[in-house]
């Protein structure tokens, strides 16, 4: 077996790396966050949620900040949150069992998001797989080559492959359904809520298309209907008041709101989400915007923001 290269440099890497897991990939991400500040590796830890929501989180910071961000992901298999994390343009993400696929991640993909399993790798041979991942060079001898340099024709490919993956994901695609209904429709703003904007997509059962801008605020309010919701772009909270709890939704995240249950919303940043719902719109605000805004700036301050 070639031998692995190992992490001799006694400067950190001038990288952070953003963890993420479920609950099946939580001890080993913990385990190995704590060897990467052994490395005095700079890492933010956005916890433990669902596998397809914390992926998706750490692959949006990855992907907003590609030079200076790598991310660290764990599920039970690994795979889970390797598909959501890739979801965005500019990453690269790969499930790694052993040092050999971190190595070869590195080096042919340029990987810069590493997912492992928590349910398979004991902490030990992930802290290998990980030391591997952190100290191989993209374009580097691996095991797919044989450990030998790369001939020169491969490593233009690879380096134009790079470029090209980097590009998908990052034009909206045309033949989405959804955006073809709305594109020749404009939005309109929501006059009761600043910052937000509408557009209808069809109508019984009703659909439209909702932006809002970052630092708005939904007061807690309550619908007559029920309602579903998918996030397209950005960041947002929904706190059910009725039910005692909140949900943090980013890309691909989808909630449903059952009818009367009151809730608020805050949008971390420029946010879109299509929503559907039955019968015709209304709107009943529990609370004004002074009192919404003056409730989560106090959760914020209690450190649960």
């Amino acid at each position: 077996m070639a031998e692995q290269p190992t992490n001799t440099s006694h400067s950190p890497p001038s990288f952070k790396v953003v963890t993420g897991a479920d609950s099946f990939g939580c001890n080993l991400k913990d385990a190995l966050i704590s060897h990467l500040k052994s490395l005095n590796i700079e890492v933010e830890d956005l916890g433990v949620s669902s596998y397809y929501s914390v992926a998706a989180e750490v692959g949006r910071r990855v992907s907003a900040d590609p030079l200076s961000t790598r991310g660290l992901v764990a599920c039970g298999t690994g795979v889970g949150v390797s598909i959501f994390a890739n979801k965005f343009p500019g990453v690269f993400a790969a499930t790694c069992l052993t040092a050999g696929d971190a190595q070869n991640a590195r080096s042919i993909n340029n990987c810069n998001v590493l997912a492992v399993s928590g349910m398979s790798t004991a902490p030990e041979a992930a802290v290998e797989i990980l030391d591997t991942w952190l100290s191989t060079p993209f374009k580097s001898p691996c095991p797919a080559s044989d450990s030998k340099p790369w001939p020169p024709e491969i490593e233009s490919f690879l380096d134009a492959s790079v470029q090209e993956m980097s590009k998908i994901g990052a034009v909206v695609d045309d033949t989405c359904a959804i955006c073809c209904l709305a594109k020749s429709r404009e939005f309109k703003d929501i006059d009761m809520i600043p910052g937000g904007s509408m557009k209808i997509v069809r109508e019984t059962p009703t659909s439209a298309v909702v932006r809002f801008k970052a630092g708005s605020v939904e007061p807690a309010h309550h619908h007559t209907f029920g309602h579903d919701l998918v996030v397209l772009k950005g960041r947002k909270r929904v706190w059910n008041l009725s039910k005692n709890d909140k949900y943090d939704l980013v890309v691909g995240d989808y909630l449903f709101t059952p009818a009367g249950d009151v809730h608020r919303v805050k949008y971390f940043e420029d946010t879109e989400f299509f929503i559907k719902w039955d019968g015709h719109w209304d709107m009943f605000f529990d609370e004004d915007l002074t009192a919404a805004k003056a409730a989560i700036d106090k959760e914020s301050e209690n450190g649960s923001a």
